[in-house]
């Protein structure tokens, strides 16, 4: 299966060198970055803003001689593009049509030209005078016009190419600063991608701006932009051009070209349009815009045949990148604390009960927990910690979690469950020597049962500790550490907890907490349900049984967040992670995935409240709805079909 049958199209955005007026010049080195988009099996190309002819003409526009000149070498292109056949190209010109100069974009593939699309919006203030040369797209009422022996389709209102593969559109420099640009309405009929030509000389901190605008139009219309300007070609008098090329996906910056560059520049990205139908698709206030003076145009591309992939996936999605990691790790600590403060404001309780093991989960919780406290004015020791060491508790949790409540100073007590368990395998008659799944929960329930007693005892709020991932796989004992009576960390991933408490240690502990903290971070995942081994350490290991974490949660993220199949994560998970895991591995855990998100929803029906912290979230209230019944035969049947 190629990446196009898998929802993906390589696209590219150019900036090449140019002369000014000089056609020939221009369509040789457009030629030249065709053939090494051929090279990459890139399908669909854009140039600038009139790359034919270059953008900084000026009253050169008005020169017979150069018009001509401009069309002979569209003409000249097309026939290139045809020999080519395996590519779309979109180049830029000067088109006289019915005694009005349009600037427009001309589409060129296997076909011929198969449309052009007039600039609508046309520069005209500071150091742009548009207006002087061209006409804008209303001001056109032709239907085709006629070139080359071919009748080419033209407008006034929008125009959508359909590939087999995936819909794009087009508008040109001007139309994207606007306070409507015209691609939001192909975006709202059924285009995918947005190729823009432009030529936008460059100012200071006029980078930035004009790439927060192609980020945010992407995000808008939940759209691929594809933006090609000008480079340093273009005739400097007055102004000075960069070759800014940008290809956005729904926000994200997939790819960005070297600025000031006297070479061609290219730059590649395959585009997601599975993901990008996916936001449409559940974005209700997406209400298609449907027009009379929409033109649909089709036209083929040819599949790209080689497994290579340009573009990148993050392995941790719900880890914030370097560039914003203390705003947004602040952002899901301020959820967490604020959330859990509001709670105990709102039922009027100024005390509470929180499980402390030794893992991660419950450090992060209780330092939820602390903040939430101190937001609110309660003095720590109202926080009641309480370590309940059981029949697989090591000796380095059980530390760890003391020293880590004395060094934060809240209440701590410490109730052993041996042997209230082993009276309860002596009541329902349990072998103790029989380390079954009976043997594990009534650990998690004792447990559990003591912390709410507890919490009724000094009227106290029960906080709970289980994380997203623990919900997603169902990693967790109905009712036991599945419930709770506020759950600060049902929106955080495992992936995550490990990067907050670590971010949290660093930039607001004291060294005596930090260092327990950074030794819990080091320490293995586990429940600790069964013994430990002969040398006293951890010997239930969570991720020997379920999975490595980061797969899941990457599992997850792929599966809820843009509605993947099977096939697509398994494909992008192979590509993500093929240097740390085999393909029989990650379709190991795959299955695991599937087989317990889908058995494990009736935990997750009857979770008890807690935050969402990001776009995704499984609580029944929240993002995440499902019937605890649903069958998975549907999805594993893709998979076992690969083996």
């Amino acid at each position: 299966m190629n990446i196009n049958e898998l929802g993906f199209i390589r696209i590219g955005a150019s900036s090449p060198k140019v002369k000014v007026a000089e056609c020939d010049y221009n369509v040789s080195e457009i030629k030249n970055v065709i053939e090494k988009a051929l090279q990459n099996e890139v399908q669909i190309l854009c140039f600038p803003e009139l790359s034919i002819t270059s953008y900084s003409c000026g009253d050169l526009f008005f020169q017979k001689e150069l018009l001509y000149k401009a069309t002979s070498s569209l003409v000249e292109l097309s026939e290139f593009v045809k020999l080519k056949k395996n590519i779309i190209v979109i180049v830029g010109l000067p088109y006289i049509i019915k005694n009005h100069l349009f600037n427009v974009a001309a589409v060129l593939s296997e076909e011929g030209i198969i449309g052009m699309i007039p600039k609508t919006y046309l520069a005209n203030s500071n150091e742009f005078q548009e207006k002087r040369w061209f006409a804008s797209k209303p001001e056109l009422w032709e239907n085709s016009i006629y070139i080359n022996e071919q009748h080419v389709p033209v407008s006034h209102g929008n125009m959508i190419f359909h590939t087999q593969y995936g819909n794009f559109g087009i508008e040109i420099c001007e139309d994207l600063w606007v306070p409507i640009p015209p691609s939001s309405e192909p975006e709202m009929q059924d285009a995918d991608i947005i190729f823009n030509l432009s030529a936008s000389n460059e100012l200071i901190g006029k980078n930035r701006y004009r790439k927060s605008l192609i980020l945010q139009q992407s995000a808008r219309t939940n759209c691929i932009y594809a933006y090609t300007s000008a480079g340093v070609g273009e005739s400097s008098t007055d102004v000075v051009f960069s070759g800014a090329c940008f290809i956005a996906e729904n926000g994200s910056l997939l790819a960005e070209s070297k600025r000031f560059s006297l070479e061609n520049e290219l730059i590649i990205a395959d585009v997601d349009i599975s993901s990008v139908r996916h936001d449409k698709l559940v974005n209700t206030n997406y209400h298609p815009i449907y027009s009379s003076n929409t033109k649909e145009i089709d036209c083929e591309i040819s599949a790209i045949t080689s497994n290579q992939m340009f573009r990148n996936f993050n392995p941790y999605p719900f880890i914030p990148s370097i560039e914003f990691r203390d705003e947004e790790l602040s952002d899901v600590f301020n959820i967490q604390t604020h959330g859990l403060a509001k709670r105990l404001k709102h039922i009027g309780i100024d005390k509470a009960v929180i499980g402390i093991s030794g893992g991660l989960d419950s450090t992060l919780a209780l330092l939820v927990t602390v903040r939430a406290f101190e937001i609110l004015g309660i003095s720590l020791e109202n926080i009641h910690g309480i370590t309940m060491p059981g029949l697989g508790t090591t000796k380095r949790t059980y530390s760890n979690a003391k020293s880590l409540m004395d060094a934060l100073g809240i209440t701590n007590k410490d109730i052993s469950i041996v042997k209230s368990v082993n009276q309860h395998f002596l009541d329902i008659g349990h072998d103790i020597n029989n380390h079954d799944i009976t043997f594990e929960n009534s650990q998690a329930r004792e447990r559990t049962q003591i912390l709410m007693d507890y919490a009724n005892m000094i009227n106290g709020l029960v906080v709970g500790t289980g994380n997203m991932s623990e919900l997603a796989l169902g990693w967790a004992t109905y009712n036991g550490d599945h419930m709770s009576m506020y759950a600060v960390n049902s929106g955080v991933p495992k992936t995550l907890v490990s990067t907050l408490a670590r971010w949290i240690a660093d930039t607001s502990l004291k060294e005596e907490s930090k260092n327990i903290i950074l030794d819990i971070l080091d320490t293995p995942f586990s429940p600790e349900l069964l013994p430990a081994d002969s040398e006293g350490k951890i010997a239930q290991k969570t991720e020997q049984v379920v999975g490595p974490y980061e797969l899941h949660d990457f599992f997850m993220h792929r599966m809820l967040r843009y509605g993947e199949n099977p096939i697509r994560i398994l494909f992008i998970a192979k590509y993500t992670f093929e240097h740390k895991y085999s393909h029989d591995e990650i379709l190991k855990w795959l299955k695991v995935f599937y087989k317990r998100f889908f058995t494990q929803q009736f935990k997750r029906s009857a979770m008890p409240d807690g935050p969402k912290v990001g776009s995704i979230n499984l609580s029944p209230r929240g993002t995440w709805r499902m019937p605890s019944d649903a069958e998975w035969k549907t999805w594993l049947e893709r998979l076992n079909k690969i083996g």
